[in-house]
C-alpha cells in the first residue's frame, strides 16, 4: 500500500501542509494555532486515506509523524 507523503509547516503567519513533490502548498489553515491546524490538516487526510504526514516545529524540524488511517501504517516502522 502506498502513501502519500505530506509535510505541516509554518508558512509565514500560517500553518500549512504541501503534497512531497508539489510546489504550491495543498492547504493554508489561516488564523488557527498549531494544535487546530493540525486537527484540520488530519481530518483532511483521514478523508484523503493512505497519508503520511509529518508535522515539523517552526524551525522547520520533524516533531512528530502521523499516518492517516493508523492501519496503513507500516509494520516495519519505528514508533
Amino acid at each position: 500500500m502506498s502513501l502519500d507523503n505530506y509535510d505541516m509547516y509554518k508558512d509565514g503567519d500560517n500553518w500549512a501542509i504541501k503534497k512531497r513533490g508539489n510546489d504550491k502548498n495543498t492547504k493554508v489553515f489561516k488564523d488557527l494555532n498549531k494544535t487546530e491546524a493540525t486537527q484540520q490538516a488530519a481530518a483532511l487526510l483521514k478523508e484523503k486515506g493512505n497519508a503520511s504526514l509529518k508535522i515539523r516545529k517552526e524551525n522547520g524540524q520533524i516533531q512528530e509523524e502521523r499516518t492517516y488511517p493508523r492501519s496503513a501504517d507500516p509494520k516495519n516502522s519505528p514508533g
